[in-house]
């Protein structure tokens, strides 16, 4: 686990591919994402940071506060906005008026493009185009994937309570990204119903295998509780782990 115990669920994170843990609070990946695209400009890399969010993200302070540095800054980030038309059982109409959020793109003196969030084909080349861009220019670039949320938020909630099952069933069967796209590629003779089933149930057994693996691991230190905050430990947290040992 190389979280070592201390993230949640789907929380991954990977050094090796530049990929950075999700933080748990809404919308604080925002202005790190600003500041890691300065500290790539600053080296002079050959790189840009990208940053993900939800438009319900967009109603946080953050959100301002990472656009305008990035803006302000001038500095190599894409921003690539999911708005999938609810944040949790929250609407858009109940969270902004206005055209989405491309339009505070605009606001900030940002390059932005608007894209089909559900064509997986049209993602990649606004993202190709923006990466471009962003590291052509040095500045930051604002995509927004209109798309729908078509499942539940979590667990916890329930999304019948707030939309027509009629409505559900309509995205499922016509909008659909993965069919949609499976449709492509069948098209092009590249995918069939064979490859499918081969496919899914050799992914069923990696993910079991993966599960097995995982669940003989030892469970992280509680060491593990006080380091890498510090590159030195401070005094309050040596004490805190006495206390924790005694």
């Amino acid at each position: 686990d190389l979280g070592k115990g201390r993230q949640m669920p789907v929380h991954y994170g990977s050094k090796a591919l530049n990929f950075q843990t999700i933080s748990s609070p809404l919308t604080t990946q925002l202005p790190q994402a600003a500041g890691a695209a300065y500290a790539l400009k600053m080296a002079k890399a050959d790189a840009v940071t990208v940053v993900y969010f939800g438009e319900g993200a967009a109603s946080e302070g953050d959100f301002h506060a990472g656009m305008n540095f990035a803006a302000t800054l001038e500095v190599p980030c894409v921003f690539i906005c999911r708005n999938n038309g609810f944040a949790i059982s929250t609407p858009v109409k109940d969270q902004f008026r206005g055209d989405g959020i491309i339009s505070r793109a605009s606001g900030y003196g940002m390059y932005c493009i608007r894209v089909d969030g559900n064509d997986l084909l049209a993602v990649h080349e606004a993202t190709a185009a923006a990466r471009a861009l962003a590291l052509e220019m040095n500045r930051p670039v604002f995509i927004e994937a209109m798309s729908y949320r078509r499942g539940h938020h979590s667990t916890s909630d329930d999304a019948t309570r707030y939309r027509d099952k009629d409505e559900l069933e309509f995205w499922r069967v016509n909008r659909n990204p993965m069919t949609r796209f499976r449709n492509y590629l069948e098209s092009k003779g590249w995918w069939n119903e064979n490859k499918e089933t081969e496919m899914r149930e050799t992914e069923r057994k990696s993910v079991l295998n993966a599960l097995e693996i995982a669940e003989k691991r030892d469970k992280p230190s509680m060491d593990e509780l006080f380091s890498d905050v510090y590159a030195e430990k401070p005094s309050h947290l040596i004490k805190q782990e006495e206390e924790l040992k005694a």
